[in-house]
């Protein structure tokens, strides 16, 4: 971040100096053409045969002057603002690395099969962002084809979320009735949150729709016993309707935020109903490598600087955990202790009688004419008793 705030200020500093030379070149071509107007206009009104043409010589001498040096002066600035431009590449070249190649596995994409994913990725990322027609463009010039079953529930999904932005609930209401029992199933308050939020939407209406309210509270009887404190709320606020509820204890009620909570709350259950992540993969995939690239970058120059060419040899994995937050934890994860090495299929975790876990590859170098001793505690013990974790 550090990196896009030395660009931010270089690129600022252009910005300030592109306004100042446009207000500047205006205020000084304004005073030219007035100066010029006014010679335009003594000309007009006393003549040429009756005016002085020495005095003459002399303005026009002095006009020309100044036209010469407002157009030097122009042109000087402007050159600055090209000096400022070009620190801004600069500055580019000197926090980024344009080359990433060096990091990056030459034959990532090379099968045609990978590069459909890929494909496919980008365009689930373009359905998720409701961007059907530029989808449909990145089928059609890529050749993916798209099974109409998987691209339905996005245009419902986006269908649904368009409305709730234009504070309409009646269509998310109307799938959370059709699936009720499902979102249930999943601990799902996305209904009773839905129709609370009608009922707020007829408050802020007033006394008018007093009886209208009243009606519409029947849907809270099936939440009645999850939620009876928030519709205890909801109809204590009856009270104040006729004063405002903005003026009464409930004003929190009407909290513009709850329209942006409701839609994160109805696109992470319909995401769950989907099977979907919340997330689209392409952009958690995007977020990951912003964040790792640095560090990879930064590793890659260490072991040139050191040549130590063979600690990075392996293209489907890294030289270094990274840390990409709690925000990317999907599964679980084990780092052997001892050879500092993620886990896998071929080098599982392993149990040892005494609680303490290593990796597969640790406990075969650790063995010595068939006994093992703990690393962490002296107990000896039979490799042959550790036991394969499954996370």
């Amino acid at each position: 971040m550090e990196q896009c705030a030395c660009v931010e200020r270089e690129l600022e500093k252009v910005l300030h100096r592109f306004v100042m030379y446009g207000h500047q070149s205006e205020e000084r071509l304004d005073e030219l053409l007035r100066s010029v107007c006014e010679i335009r206009g003594q000309l007009v009104a006393f003549g040429v045969q009756d005016a002085d043409l020495s005095v003459l010589s002399q303005t026009m001498t002095q006009c020309c002057k100044n036209i010469k040096e407002t157009v030097q002066m122009l042109a000087s600035r402007h050159k600055d603002i090209h000096g400022s431009v070009s620190k801004v590449g600069k500055a580019i070249d000197r926090n980024f690395d344009a080359e990433i190649s060096a990091v990056v596995a030459e034959t990532v994409w090379d099968t045609p099969e990978r590069q459909k994913y890929l494909s496919e990725s980008i365009v689930e990322h373009l359905y998720r962002q409701g961007m059907l027609s530029v989808a449909e463009d990145l089928c059609q010039e890529s050749g993916v084809v798209i099974d109409m079953s998987m691209k339905q529930p996005f245009l419902e999904l986006n269908r649904i979320l368009e409305a709730l932005r234009m504070q309409d609930l009646r269509p998310a209401l109307e799938w959370a009735v059709t699936n009720r029992q499902r979102l249930l199933d999943l601990n799902s308050s996305l209904e009773f949150k839905l129709h609370r939020l009608y009922f707020i939407s007829l408050l802020s209406g007033g006394i008018s729709n007093q009886m209208e309210a009243l009606q519409y509270a029947r849907h809270f009887q099936p939440f009645a016993s999850q939620h009876q404190r928030d519709i205890q709320i909801l109809m204590g606020s009856l009270v104040y309707l006729r004063h405002g509820i903005e003026n009464s204890p409930y004003r929190s009620l009407l909290e513009t935020n709850q329209w942006a909570e409701i839609c994160n709350i109805f696109t992470r259950d319909a995401c769950a109903l989907l099977g979907l992540s919340v997330e689209s993969p392409l952009s958690v995939s995007f977020a990951s490598g912003c964040m790792a690239l640095p560090v990879l970058m930064n590793i890659k120059q260490v072991i040139e600087q050191r040549q130590c060419s063979g600690v990075w040899t392996h293209k489907d994995e890294l030289p270094i955990e990274i840390d990409l937050g709690k925000k990317c934890w999907y599964h679980s994860v084990f780092a052997c202790p001892i050879l500092r090495q993620q886990t896998s299929e071929s080098n599982p975790p392993m149990k040892l009688i005494c609680g303490h876990v290593i990796s597969r590859d640790a406990l075969n170098k650790l063995t010595n004419a068939g006994k093992l001793k703990c690393p962490y505690c002296p107990m000896e013990q039979n490799p042959s008793h550790a036991k394969q974790i499954y996370f």
